[in-house]
C-alpha cells in the first residue's frame, strides 16, 4: 500500500467540520483500516503546541479489535481528573503505548510543527509491537514509513487518536509539574507552561529559564498582548 500523503480529500469526507453528528462512530477509521488489511493500528496525537515553555510531547496508542472504553474522548474536552483515570485505563487496555518528548531547544532550532511531528514520529518507533497502520490527528503525516491517514479534529472522531491525546496531555502535565519544583516562580504547576497571566508577569520579573521556548512571542518581554 502506498504511503498517503494526506491531501485534502482524505480528511474526513464523511463529516464535514460544518455538520458534525451527534452520535460518532468512534472506530470507523479502525475498522476502514482493517477493511484494508491492516491489524496494529496506532493513534497518534501530540500536546503542548501552545505553551511558552516545556516540551511537545506526542503519544501513539494500539488498541485491541473492537475494544471500546466509556469516557475516552478528545482529552481538551475533559477534566485532569478524568484524563488521569483514563490514562491508566488506556494503558490497561492496550496492546502498546508509546510517548516521544522533544524540549524546547528543539522547538526554538525548527519550529513548533517540525517538533511536533517530530515527537509523534518518536512516539510511534517507541511502540511494541510496532504498528502497521497510522491514524494521525491534523493533516501532516508522521515522518515514519508507514502507511497512515491523517485526520481533521481526529481526536474527537477516533478512539485510538483520543486515546493518544490523553496520553500525551497527561504525561507532558506530569513533566511541567515536576520542572516547578525547580523554576517554582513561574507557577508551572498551574499553568502547565501555557501564557497565563500570572505566568507572564513572572517572565517579566525573572526573565526567561531553560525551559522556556525563545522563539515564542512573549517569552523574552512577558508580554501580554504578544503571547
Amino acid at each position: 500500500m502506498q504511503k498517503a500523503d494526506c491531501p485534502r480529500h482524505q480528511n474526513l469526507p464523511l463529516f464535514p467540520e460544518s455538520a458534525l453528528p451527534e452520535s460518532i462512530d468512534v472506530l470507523f477509521f479502525e475498522t476502514w483500516a482493517r477493511s484494508a488489511g491492516h491489524s496494529l493500528i496506532a493513534g497518534v496525537d501530540e500536546a503542548g503546541r501552545g505553551p511558552l515553555a516545556g516540551p511537545v510531547v506526542a503519544a501513539a496508542v494500539i488498541f485491541p479489535e473492537g475494544v471500546k472504553i466509556a469516557g475516552i474522548r478528545d482529552s481538551k474536552e475533559m477534566t485532569e481528573r478524568a484524563r488521569e483515570k483514563a490514562f491508566f485505563v488506556i494503558h490497561e487496555t492496550a496492546i502498546a503505548v508509546g510517548v516521544g518528548v522533544v524540549p524546547a531547544g528543539y522547538i526554538d532550532q525548527y519550529n513548533i510543527l517540525k517538533a511536533s511531528l517530530e515527537a509523534m514520529k518518536r512516539a510511534v518507533l517507541s511502540l511494541d509491537p510496532a504498528p502497521d497502520f497510522l491514524l494521525v490527528d491534523g493533516i501532516h503525516h508522521v515522518p515514519a514509513p508507514l502507511p497512515q491517514r491523517c485526520i481533521k479534529k481526529g481526536d474527537r472522531l477516533s478512539l485510538n487518536i483520543s486515546a493518544a491525546s490523553i496520553v500525551a496531555k497527561v504525561y507532558r502535565d506530569r513533566i511541567m509539574r515536576c520542572y516547578h519544583d525547580t523554576f517554582p516562580e513561574y507557577g508551572f504547576w498551574e499553568n502547565k507552561g501555557y501564557g497565563t497571566r500570572d505566568h507572564l508577569a513572572a517572565l517579566r520579573a525573572h526573565g526567561a529559564c531553560p525551559l522556556h521556548r525563545m522563539t515564542f512571542r512573549g517569552v523574552l518581554w512577558g508580554d501580554e498582548r504578544k503571547a
